[in-house]
């Protein structure tokens, strides 16, 4: 009895390994494209259960994908609204393994045909001639998916007066008391694993061995929808509030699904039982317990997709905002969930981060201008106060995302993700400086200020002109960090010419504040005129930085170096 006990968790640890190293392969062989598509899904309801249903077919894991949703709901890439459609998806998309497991997992014998799969994608993934690593381990993963479960069925030949066997008996058959044991089960075991759709694997395995009857399987079933919401409430930990309420519409939308569906529990396994094509007499019930799993989760989408609007309602009535949130103080907290889940959404994570930490330069630039328009105490007052603590923020914020990413550089991720972490590394310093290039012009209009120095007013209108190159180089690269992609060979030499042009007007400008202090003006006031230009002039050289470390593929190859 020991023996098989062993045997049975040496075999569960291979078929969660096997659909981790599947879903990982997956994840990372895509890139970020699959982050990318659940972060930008409209509004429509409908589109959102489609991604998330397909998102969660494709990488093997409806914890990955809620995992996921709750950390862009954290991080502002998709609003509470968008994200029920795609919790609701996500639920349907994670009973395809069961179909996998009933229509290849007994009938084909795939255990059979594994260990040449995993042959092949372990020579994928050390022929580096091909770059296909990520493909390997995910033919891997599935290899060892059938592996783990062969090992499973065999695990579960238990003979009539083992311990097991005899306890299933007692349970069973006892009427409701029956059900809610399966339900409660179902729930534990799930919550344990961490994984519905390993879950449901056990139950056809159990079932196919005829450990379990129709009725309990079903009860597990169910079960195992409240149990796979584990991995919701612990990513939503110290999250927003918009982040709990997906955490918590996770957890109400299981519950109530599975307490409609034992309402009316059976019905609703005559309903799947009528419409079950015969496949297999003697195995008819791992196609009907399939079926159940589906229809269960395809109702249950049915039913409240309709009612988006009123759970969003309902959640913020269930969950308050925090009034008592300190917006000056910046922080970024490293998912350690998201980071086993889905570790390539852990980097589109914080490129939302990078592109906040843009629109905190942008805002303390532009309020600028009106220190250089009107340089008199209502800046102070009104606009100094603010750079000031917004420099300050963004100090955090550069402290705060490259610890952030040195965390990400030792996960597991495609290349594509390294250079975007070692990029995302290099800008969070850049645009730090940028910040501090912002405080130093508004300290020099400040000083004017204090000193009741005055400037003639064609000095103003020559240096808004040369102020407003520099925002538009801002604002390119501010849209670009914002989408995090690579600058093309036009893009670049579109930074490069408002560069030399800011380069251009620098000099003429600084020659005229010379040429003035030669003719007695006020030494002092064309000093600190100068001091302002050179400023303006470092914050461009910043921007141009950033836009040379997006556009490094494509700059000249002597300012690579």
């Amino acid at each position: 009895m020991v023996l098989k006990i062993i045997n049975f968790a040496g075999s569960l640890c291979v078929l969660l390994y096997g659909m981790k190293l599947m879903s990982d392969g997956i994840q990372k062989g895509a890139g970020q494209k699959l982050q990318k598509a659940l972060a930008f899904v409209t509004g429509n309801r409908l589109v959102g259960l489609l991604t998330g249903m397909i998102l969660t077919m494709v990488i093997q894991s409806s914890g990955a994908t809620t995992v996921m949703v709750v950390t862009f709901v954290n991080a502002g890439l998709m609003t509470l609204q968008q994200s029920i459609g795609v919790i609701f998806g996500a639920n349907i998309g994670t009973t395809v393994t069961g179909w996998i497991v009933a229509l290849f997992g007994f009938n084909f014998k795939m255990e059979t045909l594994a260990l040449p799969i995993f042959a092949l994608g372990y020579l994928l993934t050390i022929v580096k001639r091909y770059r296909k690593e990520n493909a390997g381990h995910a033919i891997m993963g599935f290899a060892l998916l059938f592996i783990g479960l062969g090992w499973l069925s065999a695990a579960f030949q238990l003979s009539a007066d083992s311990p097991v066997v005899q306890l299933l008996a007692l349970v069973q058959g006892r009427g409701a008391l029956s059900i809610l044991i399966g339900v409660l089960v179902g729930t534990i075991i799930t919550g344990l694993l961490h994984s519905s759709s390993a879950m449901s694997a056990i139950i056809i395995t159990m079932a196919y061995n005829n450990l379990i009857a129709w009725e309990f399987s079903a009860a597990m079933i169910i079960g195992s929808t409240i149990g796979s919401t584990i991995d919701a409430i612990m990513a939503s930990f110290g999250a927003s509030p918009d982040a709990k309420r997906v955490a918590l519409v996770h957890v109400l939308f299981n519950l109530s699904t599975a307490v409609i569906a034992l309402v009316i529990f059976k019905p609703f396994l005559a309903f799947v039982d009528f419409i079950t094509p015969t496949v297999s007499h003697d195995h008819q019930i791992i196609y009907d317990i399939t079926m159940l799993h589906t229809v269960f989760k395809v109702l249950g989408a049915i039913l409240f997709l309709p009612f988006v609007k009123q759970i969003v309602w309902l959640m913020h009535k269930l969950v308050k905002d925090d009034e008592n949130a300190v917006p000056t103080t910046y922080r970024l907290e490293f998912n350690e969930r998201m980071a086993a889940e889905s570790p390539e959404g852990c980097v589109f994570r914080v490129q939302k981060e990078m592109s906040a930490f843009a629109d905190v330069v942008v805002e303390m630039f532009d309020s600028l201008q009106d220190g250089l328009q009107h340089p008199d105490n209502d800046f102070i007052e009104h606009h100094y106060a603010r750079i000031e603590q917004l420099e300050n923020y963004t100090d955090q914020m550069q402290d705060e995302i490259v610890h952030y990413l040195v965390r990400c550089s030792h996960l597991h991720l495609s290349d594509e993700s390294k250079d975007n972490v070692s990029t995302m590394v290099q800008l969070a310093g850049e645009m730090e400086s940028m910040a501090d290039g912002c405080l130093n012009i508004a300290n020099q209009i400040k000083k004017a200020v204090e000193r009741e120095m005055t400037f003639p007013k064609e000095d103003v209108d020559r240096l808004l002109p040369y102020f407003e190159l520099a925002r538009q180089l801002l604002y390119f690269i501010h849209k670009n960090v914002a989408n995090m992609q690579s600058l093309t060979q036009e893009q670049f030499e579109f930074a490069s010419g408002i560069e030399q042009q800011i380069d251009n007007e620098r000099t003429a400008l600084r020659k005229i504040a010379r040429d003035r202090m030669e003719k007695g003006g006020d030494v002092r006031a064309e000093l600190l005129y100068m001091d302002m230009v050179r400023q303006i002039e470092k914050f461009s050289d910043r921007c141009f930085d950033v836009a040379g470390e997006l556009g490094k593929e494509v700059r000249p190859m002597h300012q690579r170096a």
